[in-house]
């Protein structure tokens, strides 16, 4: 009888259910001891979409503010780049309500990485991130924060070499043409910067070395982030090999805390500290003001990187630096209305194509769970169809 049901089975094509199988809509879990292997595609129904947008409004509302926020602290009379760059990671600490509040999943308990890899993921993307917001913070101190955003969407560029590289990223004609799109949006800034008359400070616009210096800094920002993410999505599957929200909390955490070690060593190393009192007594709005915008922008960020790290664990790194790229078109804008940044053509028609490189990412997305969800259902029909035709063998027999 086994032998026929095997035989069956050989003839239908379909491979022979693992023991333990309970039905055609169970998923097989992998085993803790297996070697992690690349995410297969999978249906992608209303609520996981539901999930992914709750973490792109995150993302984008958090960059935003905090983008907007870092601006106003230069342009209040904040001149410490290192409290800049603390600013974009000393808000690790509030992460800790979240996870105490968010129960453990079963598979927490069945998977516990090595502690002294786990060490190593931590200190090594912990240390990029510090370097990589103080570079940030310099480039936005001597670039207009339009400009700055718009630059800053190279990192979607990088993050596809890097994602290719690091996480065998699948490429298709859509995210190819998303990555080019968006990636000239950010090179017209360049060639038009020459007519970009924005301040970018309370005393004036900068020098035109500075101007280079803060596009050459935000490009080398973009590619190290861009590393950052997938190197997040490498530890989650090769490190940690869960993608639950406790563990996506405790990942960002204590990358973040070791970053705000890095700036706080920076700036008591470089003399800042001794400036911080002159600085916030000459805070336009006084004192007060200035722990709001740093404690404001501190929360900001925070908010902004659980979306995106959260989008790296459910989707991939590409897909959230493709969503950070849709906070362009909300920057430039507020920058216009808040700090009197010109909004001139070029950088109308760098938004443009940011949206149109945005939208076509999604959209391969989308074809994608299509893809999924009618391949899992051929493969469901295939194995029921199997089983039948087994059970009648056995019958017969």
């Amino acid at each position: 009888m086994a032998h026929a049901q095997e035989i069956q089975l050989q003839i239908t094509g379909v491979p022979e259910p693992e023991s333990g199988d309970k039905g055609c809509d169970s998923r097989d879990e992998p085993e803790p001891d297996e070697p992690p292997t690349r995410r297969l595609p999978r249906s992608r129904g209303v609520r996981w979409w539901a999930l992914v947008a709750v973490d792109m409004l995150m993302l984008l509302a958090g960059g935003t503010v905090a983008t907007l926020l870092s601006r106003l602290y230069y342009n209040s009379g904040g001149n410490s780049k290192w409290m800049s760059t603390l600013t974009q990671s000393c808000g690790a600490p509030l992460l800790a309500i979240p996870l105490l509040l968010t129960p453990p999943a079963p598979e927490e308990e069945r998977r516990r990485p090595a502690p002294s890899k786990l060490a190593a993921v931590y200190l090594g993307i912990g240390v990029l991130i510090g370097v990589d917001n103080l570079m940030y913070a310099y480039a936005l101190l001597y670039l207009p924060v339009s400009t700055f955003s718009l630059v800053a969407a190279t990192q979607l560029a990088f993050n596809a070499v890097t994602s290719r590289l690091i996480n065998a990223q699948r490429f298709t004609p859509l995210i190819a043409n998303s990555v080019v799109v968006l990636t000239f949006a950010a090179a017209m800034l360049g060639v038009g910067a020459s007519s970009d008359g924005d301040g970018t400070s309370s005393s004036g616009a900068p020098p035109r070395g500075r101007y280079a210096a803060g596009f050459v800094l935000t490009l080398a920002a973009s590619a190290v982030l861009a590393l950052i993410l997938s190197l997040y999505e490498l530890a989650f599957e090769r490190v940690v090999r869960a993608r639950t929200p406790r563990w996506v909390l405790r990942t960002q955490m204590h990358t973040n805390l070791v970053a705000s070690a890095v700036a706080a060593a920076g700036l008591l190393a470089s003399g800042e500290w001794r400036t911080v009192p002159g600085e916030m007594a000459a805070f336009r709005d006084g004192p007060a003001r200035y722990v709001l915008t740093l404690a404001g922008t501190a929360a900001a960020w925070q908010a902004a990187l659980a979306g995106q790290v959260r989008l790296v664990a459910r989707v991939s790194s590409l897909f959230a630096n493709a969503t950070g790229a849709v906070q362009l078109p909300l920057v430039p804008v507020f920058a216009v209305v808040l700090f009197g940044d010109r909004m001139t053509g070029v950088k109308t028609v760098a938004m443009l194509m940011a949206v149109w490189g945005f939208l076509s990412y999604v959209y391969q997305h989308y074809l994608d769970g299509r893809r999924a969800a009618a391949g899992k259902d051929g493969a469901e029909c295939a194995v029921c169809a199997a089983r039948a035709a087994s059970n009648a063998v056995s019958s017969a027999s």
